[in-house]
């Protein structure tokens, strides 16, 4: 069973694949989940029911089974469903689920067949489920068999008669950096997750071969190599000839057409920090806390880093906080107990310095501070904290069109690059 509820655990769709179950198991659902606000996992088994469920924005898609699933799997439909209707509606909320639930029945009934997952490539799915209709019968039966064709066929993910003035690919390597250092500065975590986002926009059936790093490990046995990439598990598009990867670090495929995620990746070794944030926070009897924040770049002066947010968090009992920097604005947020330090702009090899002073109230009873850690955010463009870099890209088609190709690199964090002190 398949079932979509809103923040209120009313039902927005549903679609019972097999006989054995009732519309009254939303009310399980709803009663279990939805009103119980102590559950955390994604998985609810009650007798021999499981319930998987993914939150977006303000609704729960859920998928239920009586079955010993594949957890992974039924998680993978779901997410391939909700980008599915990114790609048809532009965002999934309740609203778009309400002005578009006749397509979305027929996606959920083309995508899964008596409870298995069929065809969920956006490309196929959008030559014949449409929000406009078609006129001609004989232009329909002609389009059914072309559609019958890539879907049975070896590259179900393209048509073969895409055509475009100007031929054109985009790769985006993207990486989010996690970093949790102690207060001695020691670092407690640091890994990176990345992900290979390409824009195709080329004639016929191209292929397409792609070039990583000479050394980049992801043998668990070959670890250790001196300033190699490593990674520690990878994860690729299916149009992706894993052989030719494994083999020389290349990879090879007939791309589809437009936006797609190639390869999603992550990496737990010779992460390199962007940012190192150097802080020195003193209490100064009961009354006072003093501050000494240094933010230095590490990465080629060439470079810089944009959008850098601090927030630094100040004790409860603080009144008024006086913040100095030379570069960027700096200012105390005391509905959030936190002072917030934004810089623009941050060329690389630089450092730059917050002082700040906070006036703490006195309190009846003595408080230990916790201390949470000092949050950053970042974008570094052309950078990657993981080492890893797309050493050529190559485009063969048959008709030997000239095509423009664009490499792109950036790092980031957000929310997830944090400084104990």
């Amino acid at each position: 069973a398949f079932f979509i509820f809103n923040q209120k655990g009313e039902v927005l769709i549903s679609r019972l694949y097999r006989t054995d179950f009732k519309r009254s198991i939303a009310d399980v659902f709803r009663i279990q989940v939805v009103s119980n606000s102590d559950v955390r996992s994604p998985i609810i088994t009650l007798g021999s029911t499981s319930f998987f469920h993914v939150r977006i924005n303000n609704l729960y898609v859920v998928a239920v089974t009586k079955t010993n699933a594949n957890a992974a799997l039924v998680f993978e439909f779901c997410y391939r469903f909700i980008n599915i209707c990114k790609a048809y509606f532009g965002k999934i909320d309740e609203e778009s689920v309400k002005n578009n639930f006749v397509v979305i029945y027929e996606l959920i009934d083309e995508i899964n067949d008596f409870g298995y997952p069929q065809n969920s490539e956006i490309d196929t799915l959008k030559s014949y489920i449409t929000t406009e209709s078609i006129v001609s019968t004989s232009i329909a039966a002609e389009e059914s068999s072309k559609i019958t064709t890539q879907a049975t066929g070896a590259t179900s993910w393209r048509r073969a008669d895409v055509k475009y003035k100007k031929n054109e690919a985009f790769v985006d390597v993207i990486e989010t950096v996690n970093l949790s250092m102690s207060a001695k500065g020691n670092i407690l975590r640091a890994d990176v997750d990345g992900h290979i986002q390409m824009r195709a926009y080329l004639t016929g059936t191209p292929e397409c071969k792609f070039g990583l790093n000479h050394k980049l490990v992801i043998d668990k046995n070959e670890k250790g190599v001196s300033d190699a990439v490593e990674l520690d598990d990878c994860r690729f598009h299916q149009c992706v000839r894993l052989n030719d990867f494994d083999a020389t670090r290349t990879i090879s495929f007939i791309p589809p057409d437009g936006e797609f995620e190639l390869m999603r990746y992550r990496s737990t070794s010779n992460v390199k920090l962007p940012l190192r944030v150097i802080p020195s926070v003193t209490e100064v009897g009961t009354t006072q806390v003093q501050y000494t924040v240094t933010v230095k770049a590490n990465f080629n002066s060439k470079l810089s880093a944009n959008n850098i947010v601090l927030r630094i968090p100040t004790p409860l009992n603080a009144t008024s906080a006086d913040c100095k920097v030379a570069t960027g604005k700096a200012k105390y947020v005391p509905a959030e107990n936190v002072l917030v330090w934004k810089i623009a702009r941050l060329q690389g090899g630089q450092e730059c310095t917050l002082t700040a002073s906070a006036t703490l109230t006195s309190t009846t009873t003595r408080q230990v501070w916790a201390r949470p850690p000092i949050d950053v955010d970042f974008q570094v463009l052309m950078f990657t904290a993981s080492g890893l870099i797309v050493r050529f890209l190559k485009v063969f088609e048959k008709s030997n069109y000239q095509s423009i190709k664009w490499v792109r690199y950036l790092t980031k964090a957000e929310g997830t690059y944090q400084v104990r002190f």
